[in-house]
């Protein structure tokens, strides 16, 4: 299964950073939704992924609307993760799935409320605490990204830990 990671909007670059780790790390794709609040090439972003940059694949889309027609939620198994989203990330069955978006918005506001009023059979939340208005978004990529990648047991990532193997 592929797995697309989609920042729509993103505002802090450390956190875009952080999460192309992730991707890097779990073989995903990362999208960035334009208009992004930094320029990729800035250096926060670049620190905050280290060298797992360039082991990413990233494409940049002009706007939602571009992506949205390139990528069709109609046609793709497609999720908008979100504090107001109808199921828990948990609750969703992608086992079947070729290939699997999951939709982040903007650190400050989300995603778009008409977009999540359109596909609200398409929202997941991750639980947490009435009081608090959300987590962080790098978190909350690893979060989702994780349990969706353990639905298929951690596909093609490294299953044993190789370290004491040498040494038992």
């Amino acid at each position: 299964m592929k797995l697309d990671i989609v920042l729509v909007e993103p505002e802090i670059p450390q956190n875009t950073g952080n999460i192309a780790r992730t991707c890097a790390a779990i073989g995903a794709k990362l999208h960035l939704v334009k208009p992004l609040g930094f320029d990729i090439s800035e250096k926060s972003v670049k620190r905050a992924g280290l060298d797992y940059w360039d082991k990413v694949e990233i494409e940049v889309h002009e706007s939602l609307n571009d992506f949205l027609n390139k990528y069709k939620p109609e046609e793709n198994d497609m999720f908008f993760v979100t504090t107001k989203g109808k199921h828990v990330y948990s609750d969703i069955d992608v086992k079947k799935s070729k290939e699997v978006f999951l939709l982040f918005g903007k650190e400050t506001k989300g995603l778009p409320e008409d977009l999540l009023l359109k596909y609200i059979d398409k929202t997941i939340r991750i639980p947490m605490r009435e009081t608090l208005r959300s987590l962080n978004l790098s978190n909350s990529v690893a979060i989702v990204a994780y349990d969706v990648l353990r639905q298929i047991d951690f596909n093609e990532l490294e299953s044993i830990s190789k370290y004491f193997d040498d040494r038992l």
